[in-house]
């Protein structure tokens, strides 16, 4: 479920509850994500992959994107602005 492309809810940090996309698969334990800022607030950062929620949906981008093509493809998706809002995180134990 950790791949490029795909849309996770932040579960921790000052960004909790968050809408964000995975840009590039850093190892085992990271990932790079991005909201971009201006779609969900979300800034692009390196994240441990156990602070993520993975949902269903998937975003055709390229390895490495630029918030700039992550954002078209954001709006190519065709999701509801309901879906932009933030969710209410659920901790799980680490």
């Amino acid at each position: 479920m950790i791949e490029v492309g795909r849309v996770c809810v932040k579960t921790r940090g000052r960004e909790a509850g968050l809408k964000c996309v995975i840009v590039d698969v850093i190892d085992d334990n990271f990932v790079l994500i991005t909201g971009p800022k201006s779609v969900t607030g979300v800034r692009r950062r390196r994240v441990n992959v156990k602070h993520l929620e993975p949902t269903l949906y998937k975003l055709e981008i390229e390895k490495g994107g630029s918030d700039e093509s992550v954002a078209e493809a954001w709006k190519k998706s065709g999701l509801p602005e309901e879906f932009y809002k933030p969710v209410k995180p659920v901790l799980k134990p680490i």
